[in-house]
């Protein structure tokens, strides 16, 4: 796996992943940039939502439980001073189809927060994850 982050100027980077996507990165007015996108932190955090997010509808799929939407909702507390780490994360899943089995659904949250997201299980090393979940019936609207 490869990435070039190119510096455009102030605080203004445009990082290129090695699949050929881009994303701009820039860092808020009190740090030079123009808030034109995001910050590399919140990259991390995103990377993780979706490396999770990802394998939560996988593994549903492949249950062939009646998924329709997937939203990841995380909560990332950082330490205080430098090196400003993230020191503690919570995601909520929001499984939303019709008729699917809770037990299924925390069975894919599990083996993807355990077993298969290599985000969440790299940064459990040193920082502390939570989780939880909730089933929404496709009929309700939330």
């Amino acid at each position: 796996m490869k990435a070039r982050i190119k510096w455009v100027q102030d605080a203004e980077f445009v990082g290129e992943s090695g699949s050929g996507h881009s994303v701009v990165m820039d860092g808020p007015p009190d740090f030079g940039g123009r808030n034109r996108g995001v910050r590399p932190m919140e990259m991390i955090l995103l990377g993780l939502g979706g490396c999770t997010a990802f394998d939560v509808v996988h593994i549903l799929k492949k249950a062939r439980q009646p998924v329709v939407d997937c939203v990841v909702e995380l909560h990332a507390d950082r330490a205080m001073q430098d090196p400003k780490v993230f020191t503690r994360i919570h995601i909520h899943y929001v499984i939303s189809g019709s008729g699917l089995k809770e037990n299924q659904v925390e069975r894919a949250v599990r083996l993807s927060t355990e077993k298969y997201c290599s985000a969440s299980i790299m940064l459990s090393h040193s920082v502390e994850i939570s989780h939880d979940f909730e089933v929404v019936d496709a009929g309700t609207t939330v």
